[in-house]
């Protein structure tokens, strides 16, 4: 549900989403099935749950998208969009030497804030992919993205002086993607992590790369 529905009734929302853009009625769509697929899995979402949701026929969510696992890979990409826009303005906004804090501080404030993670749904194509290879090829291509990105950043400020020259890159960037599916799994089991744990875990890894 996007703010320009949220309070409406369902069929308030079927009339306003009715007269969205085309562009528009595919992005709330999307928005509703990343809600949608986040409380649930992709095994038990359904089409009717994800366009009641958007306030859209079944019929409208087909037009846009000819399969569930469509819309599945449309939200892989989307969820990935919003943290690497995330990730892109909070580098923007710091030295070099202070990337990896700031993305760390990005990534909070967005699952602290609702949105819906990468790894969310990561965790659901793992389940997928043994049976599905179209499922398991956009998941891993969605984390080979973020992987080098985040070797990106952390050659950048291995260049600048913020982390240790020894330090591996690829490696590193293996290791923060290890830390963002820890960080799900922990949600999604109900806390097996507080917050002070994800701290210590942080501190420990930064400690790590900008020691000698």
């Amino acid at each position: 549900m996007t703010a320009r529905t949220r309070g409406l009734t369902r069929r308030g929302r079927a009339r306003h989403t009715a007269r969205l853009p085309a562009d528009e009625r595919r992005q709330s769509i999307v928005e509703a099935a990343l809600s949608v697929f986040a409380a649930s899995s992709y095994g038990s979402a359904t089409t009717a749950a994800i366009a009641n949701a958007a306030g859209v026929s079944e019929p409208i969510l087909y037009r846009h998208f000819a399969s569930k696992k469509d819309l599945y890979v449309a939200c892989l990409d989307e969820s990935w969009r919003r943290l690497r826009t995330a990730w892109e303005a909070a580098r923007a906004a710091v030295e070099p030497g202070g990337v990896l804090v700031a993305l760390s501080n990005a990534t909070i404030e967005l699952s602290d804030g609702g949105t819906v993670l990468p790894p969310t749904l990561w965790m659901q194509a793992f389940a997928e992919a043994g049976d599905d290879a179209e499922i398991g090829e956009a998941v891993r291509r969605v984390i080979a993205d973020v992987h080098a990105v985040v070797a990106g950043a952390i050659e950048e400020a291995q260049q600048q002086g913020g982390v240790h020259v020894d330090r591996d890159p690829e490696a590193e960037a293996w290791i923060v993607v290890a830390s963002l599916l820890m960080h799900t799994m922990s949600a999604r089991l109900g806390g097996l992590l507080g917050r002070g744990d994800i701290e210590r875990i942080r501190a420990q890894r930064l400690r790590w790369l900008t020691s000698g």
